[in-house]
Parts: C-alpha cells; structure tokens; sequence
C-alpha cells in the first residue's frame, strides 16, 4: 500500500507501511524531533529497546504503523493501535507525528487519511487521541478535524521531565472523521503522484 504524493508546497514522499528495515530511521526520527515534542512521548522512543518494542507490537498484529518517507528519511510516523479488549474492540487510538521540517505542508492530514482509511476498514467505529494538555497545536489539529474532548484527568500523567499532566481523552466518530478528512483535502491543493 505504498502511496507517493505531492504536498502543497511541491515535495514529493512516499507513504507506506513501515519495515523491519526502517529501525534506524525511526530512531533517527524520534531524535529529530524538537525537544518540546519529545517531552510529550507516551515511551522514549528515541532510545533502541523501545524501538524494538514497537517493531514486537508491530509484528503480533496489535497496531498499524505507516511512516513518509523523502529521500530514505522518515519525515512522518503515524500508528493506529486498536484495543485489544473485547469490550472496546471499536476503538482504536491514533498517534501522529511529523518532522518539524514538514509541518503545515498538509503531510500530517495526509497521514491521517491513510491511518483512517485503515481504521475504516478494520470496522473501527470511533478513534480516541490522548494528549497532555500543554499540547495546544496537537488538540486544535484533531479539534478541527472534528475530535470532540471526552474527559480531562488531571495530573493523571508524567511528561518526560517527570511533571505531572493532565490527560485530556479526545474522540470522534470515524464516519465523521472520514467526511472531514475528505473535505480537508478537496480543499487543498495536494496531488497522489503514483
């Protein structure tokens, strides 16, 4: 499922699934990000035991993980992980993150369409975002594409620092989120390349 497409701003990347070969970009990835980014990691990624961690999720089929690529560099890295209980089997949570470098290129939004054309098709029902409240861009993104807050648990979790946070729990109607998507990108002036 390898898509190449052409931001807004003329960039051509390659969105695909990631590779067991793509371990060391990754963990190049996660260190570029800008310190403040990184402060907010659910797991230090940046460190290559929880990398490998995430290829073991990968491989037993608990999450979908797609990443850009522009010149053998990963520029995004997105993951639909759906719960594993019975109970909550219609969920599934989505965690995105672009370069600094490709940021307001409309790649973030391309991402997301993948990941949710994914989550559409797995029969997910609803998509939840975790975010800490310091994490004003990230809630207004996934506000405008329509995430509704659902509860705040304060000081329910540690940032990277060890500070205690808020956890606002964000979620949206995959359906909707789909329409969203859909007229975000009529709108703008992204082309898919191949």
């Amino acid at each position: 499922m390898e898509k190449s497409v052409t931001l807004k701003d003329g960039t051509e990347v390659v969105v695909r699934p990631v590779s067991l070969d793509d371990r060391a970009r990754s963990l190049e990835f996660f260190r570029e990000l800008p310190a403040d980014d990184r402060i907010y990691l659910r797991a230090d990624v940046t460190r290559p035991e929880i990398v490998d961690r995430r290829f073991q999720h990968l491989e037993v089929g608990e999450l979908f993980w797609l990443v850009a690529v522009e010149n053998d560099r990963i520029v995004a890295d997105g993951v639909l992980e759906r719960e594993a209980r019975e109970w909550k089997g219609h969920l599934a949570e989505i965690r995105l993150f672009v370069a600094a470098d490709h940021r307001q290129r409309g790649l973030g939004t391309l991402m997301s369409r993948e990941l949710y054309r994914i989550a559409l098709e797995e029969k997910i029902e609803e998509i939840v975002v975790r975010v800490m409240r310091p994490q004003k861009a990230a809630r207004q993104i996934v506000e405008r594409l329509g995430f509704r807050k659902d509860v705040v648990l304060t000081d329910y979790v540690r940032d990277r620092e060890n500070v205690k946070q808020d956890l606002i729990v964000m979620r949206c109607d995959i359906e909707a989120l789909w329409k969203e998507i859909e007229r975000h990108l009529a709108d703008s002036d992204w082309q898919r390349t191949r």
